[in-house]
């Protein structure tokens, strides 16, 4: 009996399954819209992230004084920023910070064509399954496509940047003046794979933003096709 109803309870759960999948797979078609149209609105979803959002990035202070991606020092090094800043070198500590911030901000330029080449290659399973995801689904499906060529184009960019901008005489005379204090123990840090890092995630965090605005607003929708895509997920 046992056995049976175990049986039962199998063909059940696969049948729910089956039907479940069937339901997701028949849902852009009975709301009168093709899987060319829904891979085409999150194409134009992202595309508009990063036209919007990810530009932002490259411009001046695009990470300074963008408070969701600035860059700050590595935990293990925020003691000599609060050193720096306690014994009245406030300044000489800002422009550490701005040093690693605007050598995200040249990286990023290096980002839209790889992620332009990403989103042209959203297949019509994929664009179903993102669109039916979370908030930030396709934000986490342009980073599995991409974080990793990304970080080989980052990173060279930054490490150059780094010494375009100064930021290896600031960081010397920064780590030299915090390594002479007394009492304190010498650091001597490389921070280019860190910035590098810390740029990757900026970038995703501001598309994910500009695509959860579309997801939950209306206003936000500014194309037929945005509103029409996105209105099964609603």
């Amino acid at each position: 009996m046992a056995r049976k109803l175990l049986t039962l309870l199998l063909i059940f759960n696969l049948t729910a399954c089956a039907e479940l999948q069937q339901v997701i797979n028949e849902l852009p078609q009975g709301g009168g819209i093709s899987n060319a149209e829904i891979a085409s609105g999150l194409r134009q979803a992202l595309n508009f992230g990063i036209d919007k959002q990810v530009t932002k990035l490259t411009q001046k202070d695009g990470f300074f004084k963008n408070e969701l991606v600035k860059i700050l020092l590595p935990e293990e090094l925020q003691k000599v920023d609060k050193t720096l800043r306690d014994i009245g070198l406030s300044k000489l500590a800002d422009e550490g910070l701005k040093v690693l911030n605007r050598a995200a901000e040249d990286a990023v330029k290096e980002a839209t064509p790889i992620f332009v080449d990403a989103v042209k290659g959203i297949t019509f399973a994929e664009a179903k399954n993102i669109l039916l995801g979370n908030d930030n689904a396709a934000t986490r499906y342009l980073s599995s496509k991409t974080e990793s060529a990304l970080y080989a184009k980052f990173n060279p960019v930054i490490k150059n940047s780094f010494s375009k901008v100064g930021a290896d005489t600031i960081w010397n005379n920064l780590i030299t003046k915090y390594n002479n204090l007394p009492l304190t123990k010498d650091v001597n840090p490389d921070l280019t794979d860190y910035v590098t890092k810390e740029a990757l995630e900026g970038v995703y965090t501001m598309i994910a933003v500009e695509e959860k605005d579309i997801r939950t607003k209306l206003s936000s929708r500014t194309t037929d096709l945005l509103k029409k895509v996105f209105a099964l997920q609603d």
